[in-house]
């Protein structure tokens, strides 16, 4: 009987090289020659604020060149003049222009800061402590059965996605970075705490560390004693971006071994994937990453935001999840594109996020209505729009509680006033003239909105 290694397809040192393209060089692309002086000024003076990074399978096998300006991967990965607000764009044109290298440092800092860099309390009600007070600044632990877990070494990517909302992991913002390289820290915190069950591996991408390293973090949780973590998750983009971390660099074999070395102590192993349009799962090296994946025995969950120039109707969502339960994975997420960075340039407003939600499940067979969402994660947690209700003959907007910071909040339906408008969950006032929506007024009986997680640390 043929085993599931022997279905693995690995052959290291036979694919491309990995090359960056980045602020710096990304003009000397032949692709870009075309292309409008003042456009690719614009484009440089966006990446003075917003992280970029692109590499050469991006470029070479999912964007359209012929039409880049209304190809969605192109929209994805390369800086554009309107991700900044024009007052923005302005300033740092002008301070730019200035040739002080001071003002130009100090403008792109107050823009950043003014983005709202780290949305949904991640830096003050996320980050845990250990019981003698020492805090994890490389751990998030927002829900009782999750801690996301942050390796100094996987805190970059192959390419970055424009509509980031990790954007600060990657440009040098005092203290609004997550990282941590002590896997004996992140060991110490599990066992004080027996309420989790899965533990995320996330970034900037995992997958971009070596498979020494990774292995390093995965083989000290499998020979610690922690019987209650029972899933490992991995969140990468390398499927789409760098395909061929599964197939071909030169320690993609050790990198399996250590991905099928969780499996092999018993845990799951959920490959968490961001696809954003069909056109990522388009090529042979995708599909053949898929297939090692899945025949080393890891399952691969999607997930992605809704976005405007990029995945914004229902035919666009429901090709993606046909194609993504061809390949063998499990459709999970639509989120709402968060409030940080380029929001503005790529938030669809959520009456018609439920609409393409609702008109794409409408399409596919039910393996491919697993997905939760529209979803929003914000402060007190993930938050569903459910769909347009009418209560007594008025218009309201139905909403639930996925996740939350206190457990007994999932699952709890809630209503707010219809806004054909609104795009977050801050631009929602509850319905039925209640002054404050349920999770408002208990997150002050928890002090303040202070995360249990992190109180109980």
């Amino acid at each position: 009987m043929m085993t599931r290694e022997h279905k693995l397809k690995i052959m290291p040192g036979t694919g491309p090289a990995y090359r960056t393209v980045t602020a710096r060089d990304f003009r000397k692309l032949p692709q870009l020659q075309g292309f409008p002086r003042e456009r690719l000024r614009a484009m440089e003076l966006v990446a003075k604020v917003l992280p970029f990074k692109s590499n050469n399978y991006v470029v070479e096998k999912l964007i359209d060149w012929d039409n880049p300006l209304e190809d969605p991967i192109f929209h994805l990965t390369f800086p554009q003049p309107s991700m900044l607000r024009p007052e923005h764009l302005s300033q740092v044109r002008d301070a730019a222009a200035s040739h002080d290298a001071e003002r130009l440092r100090e403008t792109v800092h107050r823009i950043r800061v003014e983005l709202n860099p780290h949305p949904a309390g991640q830096i003050h009600k996320n980050v845990p402590r250990l019981r003698d007070g020492t805090r994890l600044t490389g751990m998030q632990h927002k829900y009782a059965e999750t801690v996301l877990f942050f390796p100094s070494q996987g805190q970059t990517c192959h390419a970055y996605c424009t509509f980031c909302f990790r954007w600060p992991q990657f440009v040098h913002l005092d203290g609004l970075k997550f990282a941590m390289r002590e896997a004996d820290l992140l060991v110490r915190y599990l066992r004080e705490h027996p309420e989790v069950t899965d533990v995320l591996f996330t970034g900037g991408d995992p997958m971009i560390m070596r498979a020494k390293v990774l292995r390093t973090y995965l083989e000290a949780l499998a020979e610690a004693d922690l019987p209650h973590v029972r899933t490992i998750r991995i969140g990468t983009k390398a499927i789409s971006y760098w395909p061929y971390r599964f197939i071909s660099d030169e320690d993609t074999p050790e990198l399996m071994a250590a991905l099928r070395g969780v499996i092999d102590h018993g845990r799951h192993l959920a490959i968490m994937a961001h696809v954003n349009h069909p056109k990522e799962l388009g090529t042979p090296e995708a599909e053949e990453a898929v297939a090692n994946l899945r025949a080393l025995g890891a399952e691969i969950r999607t997930q992605s935001p809704l976005m405007r120039r990029i995945n914004d109707s229902p035919e666009i969502w429901a090709e993606m999840w046909r194609r993504q339960v061809n390949l063998g994975m499990v459709p999970y997420y639509m989120f709402v594109a968060r409030d940080t960075g380029a929001q503005h340039y790529f938030a669809v407003p959520l009456v018609r996020a439920w609409e393409i939600y609702s008109a794409a499940a409408r399409q596919v067979s039910g393996l491919a209505r697993t997905v939760r969402g529209p979803s929003m994660s914000c402060t007190p947690g993930k938050v569903e729009v459910t769909g347009v209700a009418h209560v007594y003959g008025r218009k309201v907007l139905a909403l639930r509680m996925l996740q939350g910071r206190n457990p007994e909040w999932a699952y709890r339906p809630f209503f707010a006033e219809y806004d054909e408008t609104a795009i977050w969950l801050d631009d929602l006032r509850p319905a039925f003239g209640e002054p404050r929506f349920f999770f408002e007024e208990e997150e002050t009986g928890l002090g303040g909105g202070e995360d249990p997680a992190v109180a109980v640390a």
